[in-house]
């Protein structure tokens, strides 16, 4: 509940003494532990914000340093040096002083700012230990000291994966052949795969990926050298609406990144004003700056374009020296570091060799066939440290300086939308793409010469949409580049998310009218599922009027039940559940069972199988179901049977599969259909990621399990796992009210705090599991009214009387 004015006498006070500071800086927290700083200054400013990104999340800050510097056996021992290695091949390895000028003016000094101000609190732990998070209490170690070229240095974090494609489809290619690598993953726009020329698919090893894998994905400290078993994509809606569409005449602006649900949050909302900016909205506590939010000026927000930035090359390499690989007939010598990592319990400290090529890092080497393979990264480049560009967008008040910013951007991809107070609003697709002449990215390449870069796209080749007669701009990580477009010219990449996200939000969109912040954030948390709506159109279709003799007793309910459906997968949903087993469970299964059985050998089929199946997301996802049911229908060019059609097959898969679903259903929620609910199944309960590791010595406490409705078919993202718990979704909501920015509505969750000892540890959780938001308050006046702790940063120094902060 926010808190009265009238209220603000009990509000906490809080002062501390800060080296680096050139004037007191004063740190506003409201009731909802969002932080609101003001400086005399930006570097102040900035330097304020390391400190209090620190003072809420320093334990999450730390280990975020250490993942990505290949620090974690320092704190967590030996049986981290395998992910410390792999983290390193990964760090950006070029001119310090062409990274920094990468990013536009300044960017060096923001980074030396925020990071002296998380090495200030450090400091102030190390002389008072009682402020340390308790997880450093209870693991013994201590947080270590940033440099200011961390936060550039570290590009790990950042969302990629396309090179899990390639040996996706290389292995799909090899083990079954192009047929079944078409059901694998949809192409978009459709391309018939061709093995580039010196390709041999059968040298790429299964475990090509394991230390690329350990490198880029999520720590975890149960098994810290086992890699990943891949790396599953996120998303994110975003949308923008003009101001003859809104209720107010005011433009609307409305995003919410879906990340991995993590305790504490990826994200933070936070406030930075200093003469000359005035910022509000989240972004990831490890960087200087935010990502999404306004200026008082202008609102901008992202989704992910997914951009082909990788390749894997294959290497022939030299039977008397595997460190020496073929190139333009000679052969080329690889670039090798030693580096030594320290290791935790009085271990001596381990040293590695890592081995470069001119493409990049040394990911995997077979001697036994003279191999090796490396990752070339668009984002090991200059000024492509993930999400650091954002601190340009910060100082753009008009759409030209906005689109200037945008220029500079590097990684990840992203769809920017943006909208300003004077009612434009605009889309760009930004990030830096790749040049392959002659080629496509698709699989991976030998390296040798004859595939080569050549260069990058200029900006202008994603031109912007800027004020639309339809009044709105949305995107959802679908392949939205325009008709016409050059993909042959200028590939920007083949692997997208489905449409299925977009298609609801501008359903919605087309025909709202006087639309609202609320209308927005009712959007938000949509959980119609259009994808399902065109699954039940078919079996409606197939089974409509027919007579109910030759179905079983599950098979007519689990039909009855569904064609009552109106396709919201609402928490309390019957329908929503039985739907989600089904066609997750079953027909998936038997459809893709059913495609491959004339394509390859029975001894082979579960193979195949499993590797379709082996991930909801690289593997089939609902654009294959409904291009195989079509293709049975008898729907020309659709997948699988070459629309030659097969109703009798259709028939017994759906009989089949509805049957087990229905079966399966009940013996997960009882066999009472009226008492289902999917949220029963779906639910939420984020860990602290060292809560297995540290239950015998700290309590750590666990939130409750919610229901949530939706699934990743849905506006309302809530991507699960095979227990039903949602692994991926919005974990930050924001809509903007754009010239009213106190009107702005905003949620995290948990918390706004990575500490569990503290009071906004987890106080957002059930505001975020009922969909809810609260107001992002902006002007001063509406802050002081809802401050909950006021805290005081001063020079070193600096006489009580002189410690004043003016507005």
């Amino acid at each position: 509940m926010i808190r009265p004015a009238a209220h603000q006498a009990h509000e906490a006070h809080e002062e501390y003494t800060v080296a680096g500071l050139t004037a007191p800086v004063e740190i506003l927290i409201d009731t909802h532990g969002v932080p609101h700083l003001y400086a005399a200054g930006e570097d102040d400013l900035f330097l304020a914000q390391g400190f209090d990104a620190a003072r809420d999340r320093l334990f999450q800050l730390d280990l975020w340093r250490r993942r990505g510097l290949g620090l974690l056996a320092e704190a967590f021992g030996e049986r981290f040096v395998a992910r410390d290695r792999a983290a390193r091949l990964f760090l950006y390895r070029g001119d310090r002083a062409t990274e920094w000028r990468s990013y536009g003016p300044g960017t060096d000094r923001v980074a030396a700012a925020f990071t002296a101000g998380v090495n200030a609190y450090v400091d102030l732990c190390e002389r008072r230990p009682e402020l340390l998070p308790p997880e450093f209490h209870a693991l013994g170690h201590r947080p270590g000291r940033w440099q200011p070229e961390d936060v550039a240095l570290i590009r790990s974090h950042g969302l990629f994966g396309n090179v899990e494609q390639e040996v996706a489809r290389a292995l799909t290619l090899r083990e079954f052949g192009p047929r079944v690598e078409d059901l694998r993953r949809v192409r978009e726009p459709a391309r018939a795969l061709r093995v580039p020329e010196g390709l041999d698919l059968s040298s790429v090893p299964d475990d090509v990926l394991a230390v690329y894998r350990l490198a880029t994905a999520p720590v975890d400290f149960g098994a810290p050298g086992t890699p990943a078993p891949g790396i599953r994509p996120e998303g994110s809606n975003n949308w923008v609406i003009g101001p003859g569409r809104t209720a107010t005449g005011r433009p609307l602006l409305a995003n919410d990144p879906h990340r991995s649900i993590t305790l504490p949050s990826l994200r933070r909302l936070v406030h930075l004003s200093a003469p000359g900016l005035d910022a509000i909205g989240a972004g990831e506590p490890a960087l200087p700056g935010l990502s999404v939010g306004h200026n008082g000026h202008l609102a901008f927000g992202l989704t992910i374009f997914a951009i082909d930035q990788e390749d894997l090359y294959v290497y022939e390499t030299h039977p008397d020296d595997p460190t020496l690989y073929r190139y333009e007939g000679g052969w080329a010598a690889m670039r090798l570091v030693h580096e030594r990592i320290p290791v935790a319990g009085g271990t001596a400290p381990a040293d590695v060799e890592l081995h470069f090529t001119r493409h990049g890092p040394v990911i995997h080497r077979d001697p036994d066939r003279h191999r090796a393979f490396a990752v070339r990264a668009a984002w090991l480049e200059p000024g492509m440290a993930p999400y650091l560009g954002g601190l340009s967008l910060l100082r753009a008040h008009t759409t030209e300086e906005f689109l200037e910013a945008l220029d500079r951007w590097g990684a990840p991809g992203e769809n920017m939308v943006w909208a300003t107070a004077g009612g434009t609003i605009g889309m760009r697709s930004a990030g830096r793409v790749p040049v392959r002449p002659g080629w496509d990215g698709l699989l991976p390449v030998p390296g040798d010469g004859r595939y080569e870069w050549d260069g990058t796209l200029p900006a202008d080749a994603l031109p912007p949409v800027i004020d639309p007669p339809e009044g709105w701009l949305a995107s959802a990580n679908e392949m939205n580049l325009p008709d016409g477009f050059p993909h042959d010219r200028r590939t920007i990449g083949f692997d997208w998310d489905h449409r299925h996200r977009y298609e609801r939000i501008a359903e919605v969109l087309r025909v709202a009218e006087d639309i609202t912040v609320e209308d927005c954030v009712r959007l938000q948390a949509d959980t119609v599922n259009s994808a399902a709506r065109r699954v039940l159109a078919i079996v409606a279709d197939r089974f409509e009027g027919r007579g109910g003799e030759d179905k079983s007793t599950a098979h007519r309910s689990a039909l009855a039940l569904l064609s009552r459906w109106d396709g919201d997968e609402r928490a309390d949903s019957a329908a929503a559940a039985l739907y989600q087993v089904w066609q997750r469970r079953h027909l998936r299964p038997a459809l893709l069972r059913h495609a491959l059985t004339p394509l390859v050998p029975a001894a082979a089929l579960p193979g195949a199988l499993a590797r379709l199946l082996v991930d909801e997301e690289l593997g089939a996802d609902v654009r294959t179901d409904l291009a195989l049911l079509a293709g049975l229908t008898g729907a020309a060019g659709s997948a699988g049977s070459g629309g030659s059609g097969d109703p009798a097959a259709l028939d017994r898969i759906l009989a089949d599969s509805l049957t087990a679903a229905w079966s399966e259903t009940a013996s997960l929620l009882g066999d009472d259909p009226t008492r289902w609910r999917w949220g029963t199944l779906h639910h939420a309960a984020p860990a602290h990621p060292l809560i297995g590791l540290l239950s015998d010595r700290l309590r750590l406490p666990r939130l409750p399990r919610r229901e949530r409705g939706g699934s990743g078919d849905t506006v309302l993202n809530t991507s699960y796992d095979d227990g039903f718990r949602q692994q991926e979704g919005a974990s930050f909501r924001i809509v903007v009210d754009v010239g009213a920015w106190d009107r702005s509505r905003v949620v995290n969750t948990p918390g706004q705090s990575g500490r569990p000892d503290s009071p906004h540890w987890d106080d957002l959780y059930d505001t975020w599991a009922d969909d809810g938001s609260f107001p992002l308050h902006y002007s001063r006046a509406a802050v002081e009214a809802h401050t909950r702790t006021r805290v005081i940063l001063s020079p070193p120094g600096m006489p009580t009387s002189e410690k004043r902060v003016h507005p």
